[in-house]
């Protein structure tokens, strides 16, 4: 059960979908300001502050469409639950030597955060978690050799 496609949490299309009402209202008229502000100081070759809104505008559009895309091609998922691991299980996992245990949660690769404990489906450790059970031990490849897991508990 391989889970490759694009995914996001429900709580992360939540938050882009009110990012983007944000960016497509308040920003994008806040931009069109500044714009007609540096129209009006004249000769457009040397405006530094027409250039800076002409370059924000491009920002700001460049977010609204990744924005867009992202909504549009990823698959919203609830969260795991269930006894095999997929993209929104929450993993208590056991390194290979260390008494210590840690909580991951599998999520799509646009909201991946390995300082929050989020880690991607398409991650090496991720695609090693997919598909297993509590109590299943997991193997992957990193930069520094092979690493080896123990899963602790899958909720």
């Amino acid at each position: 059960m391989q889970q490759t496609g694009d995914y996001i949490t429900k709580e992360k299309r939540n938050a882009l979908e009110v990012e983007l009402e944000d960016l497509k209202g308040p920003k994008r008229k806040e931009i069109l300001k500044a714009l007609a502000y540096a129209k009006s100081l004249g000769d457009l070759s040397e405006n530094a502050e027409y250039h800076q809104a002409r370059e924000d505008q491009g920002k700001l559009e460049g977010r609204i469409l990744k924005i867009e895309q992202i909504l549009q091609s990823s698959e919203t998922v609830k969260g795991g639950g269930g006894e095999l691991i997929e993209v929104g299980s929450r993993v208590n996992v056991q390194k290979e030597g260390v008494l210590v245990e840690k909580t991951y949660t599998i999520v799509g690769s646009e909201e991946a955060d390995m300082a929050n404990g989020k880690i991607s489906n398409h991650s090496p450790f991720g695609e090693a978690l997919l598909g297993k059970k509590k109590g299943e031990s997991i193997s992957f490849q990193t930069p520094n050799g092979i690493v080896n897991y123990k899963i602790i508990n899958v909720s």
